[in-house]
C-alpha cells in the first residue's frame, strides 16, 4: 500500500469501542502497545478474565461485564522501570471509519487524561499521523475518587501495600 493513500490520525481522536462511541483516545507512536482503561478486573475459578471498560466516575462507564477467555499476561516495563504485570486481551476498535481488532493492555488509566491510548502497532501500515492535528479539544475531566493524600490519611499500610512494590522502591 502506498503511504500517501493513508488516512491522516491526529495526536488524539474519537473512537468507539464496545458499544461507546465518541470516546477520546490518545495516538502515541512512541508506545508500542495499546491500552485501555479498565475497572473490576478479575479472573474467575473457572479461568475467564472478566472486567469493565472506564469505571464509575467516567462519562463512558456503563457497567457492562466483559469476559475473555482468550487473554494473555505480560510483563509491562513503566518509563520510569518499575515492572507490572498487566493483562491482555483482544477488543474491537472502530476509528476513523475502520475496524481494527487489537491487543489492549488492560489498566487503570483513571488518572491518565485519556482514557484509551492507542500505539504504534494498532495503526501501523493503516495510518499515518500528523501530531499537528487533534480531534479532541480536551477530554471532559474525569471525577477522581480520592488523592493520595487521601488515601494516604484514611488507611497508611494499605496505602504502602498499594503503592509499594515487593522490592521496597515506590
Amino acid at each position: 500500500m502506498i503511504k500517501e493513500t493513508l488516512p491522516i490520525l491526529g495526536s488524539n481522536t474519537l473512537v468507539s469501542i464496545c458499544g461507546r462511541e465518541n470516546v477520546p483516545a490518545k495516538i502515541d507512536t512512541g508506545a508500542d502497545s495499546s491500552s485501555i482503561w479498565v475497572s473490576h478486573l478479575r479472573i474467575d475459578k473457572d479461568g475467564v478474565l472478566k472486567f469493565r471498560l472506564f469505571d464509575e466516575s467516567s462519562p463512558f462507564y456503563n457497567g457492562k461485564v466483559i469476559k475473555r477467555r482468550d487473554y494473555k499476561v505480560a510483563v509491562v516495563r513503566s518509563a520510569t522501570g518499575e515492572e507490572q504485570i498487566r493483562y491482555r486481551a483482544y477488543l474491537t476498535l472502530y476509528i476513523a471509519g475502520h475496524k481494527i481488532r487489537t491487543l489492549f493492555n488492560l489498566s487503570d488509566r483513571s488518572r491518565n487524561n485519556f482514557p484509551i491510548l492507542i500505539g504504534r502497532r494498532t495503526i501501523s501500515d493503516k495510518f499515518l499521523v500528523d501530531v499537528s492535528k487533534t480531534e479532541v479539544d480536551r477530554p471532559p475531566k474525569i471525577k477522581k475518587s480520592k488523592t493520595l493524600r487521601q488515601e494516604l490519611q484514611e488507611d497508611p499500610h494499605e496505602f504502602y501495600k498499594k503503592y509499594t512494590n515487593k522490592k521496597g522502591a515506590i
